[in-house]
């Protein structure tokens, strides 16, 4: 299959962006599927286009940590999405079939005007962000694109907009399909929304002491407001994270009896749990280290990938240009 997808350059990845996108990226592409993953710079722009400041260095992370992750450069194309101005192009063009009023009843359009209401995001940019959504993703022809379920609505329109074009032009587009991840939802560490905005992310770029800052504070089973009394792991977000981090069956198996019964309490618990994380996380920021040693691997990276995504993505828009009847 190929598969497309991508994330906004906000600032580092978290735990979140790991478990709910980059272990799902890893797994297709070890599949060999062929792969385009590229940094999202222009949807950043949808609501952080006054200040972009940091835009170029927030790219850079980004494709830094998706190496240290486990993309790999050889099996995937690893892109920026302003580098390929066919997004741009198809952008537009798709625009001109999509109904001004199916965009404004998109739910999380109408939910992130209220989240976001200190910042003035009422612009065209925004409310057609689902229309360069879908452009990413049919530039590329993508069979499947790996998300996680807050974003699984987006690809329905994406399949919506495709399905017009082929019945206005002929048979261009495929129909993409969903490919949720393994974890597709993780609460942050304060039981709430992952959100940098709440500072209640890990990030993956961290190291052992930040860690345990983050999850010993963590939040437990209500219940448990003494160590004697016992407890409900499955109300616990302690012990969604010990799954979503790999924790051994037997442990968890030991943690659960100990819990419901009381003969754990939550900081050994926690402690586990740490360094569960601990062995998921360490060779990342190995990684990550060496390749703030040698900055210019990811320039190359990102170089050579946008040449590759420009000749897919061109081939894509010679087929539309033709079935557009464009001179």
């Amino acid at each position: 299959m190929r598969i497309v997808s991508g994330m906004r350059p906000t600032g580092k990845l978290h735990i979140g962006n790991l478990l709910g996108a980059l272990e799902n990226w890893v797994k297709l592409q070890d599949n060999e599927n062929e792969n385009f993953f590229f940094v999202a710079d222009w949807h950043m722009l949808t609501t952080g286009y006054e200040d972009t400041s940091k835009l170029k260095e927030n790219t850079e992370t980004l494709v830094r940590e998706f190496l240290a992750s486990g993309i790999d450069p050889k099996k995937s194309v690893v892109f920026v999405q302003s580098n390929v101005k066919e997004h741009a192009e198809l952008h537009l063009l798709l625009s001109m079939i999509v109904q001004l009023g199916r965009l404004e009843r998109i739910p999380t359009y109408k939910e992130q005007l209220r989240e976001l209401k200190e910042r003035n995001i009422s612009t065209l940019g925004f409310l057609a962000y689902p229309v360069l959504q879908a452009a990413d993703i049919l530039a590329y022809n993508a069979d499947g694109v790996p998300v996680g379920e807050d974003q699984a609505f987006h690809l329905e329109i994406t399949r919506e907009i495709a399905h017009k074009f082929n019945s206005l032009y002929g048979e261009v587009f495929k129909e993409p399909k969903t490919l949720l991840s393994r974890v597709p939802k993780l609460l942050g560490t304060d039981g709430r929304k992952m959100s940098k905005s709440y500072g209640n992310v890990i990030n993956i770029d961290t190291n052992e002491k930040e860690l345990k800052n983050m999850i010993m504070p963590m939040k437990t089973d209500p219940a448990r407001m003494r160590r004697t009394d016992p407890g409900t792991p499955e109300k616990c977000n302690v012990w969604a994270y010990h799954k979503a981090f790999g924790t051994p069956q037997e442990k968890l198996d030991e943690i659960h009896r100990g819990c419901t019964s009381a003969k754990i309490g939550c900081v050994d618990c926690k402690k586990i749990l740490i360094k569960s994380m601990k062995e998921k996380l360490e060779p990342i920021w190995v990684k990550i280290d060496e390749l703030k040693a040698h900055p210019q691997i990811v320039k190359d990276v990102i170089s050579e990938g946008n040449k590759k995504a420009r000749t897919v993505a061109g081939e894509t828009l010679q087929k539309v240009r033709e079935a557009m009847n464009l001179y």
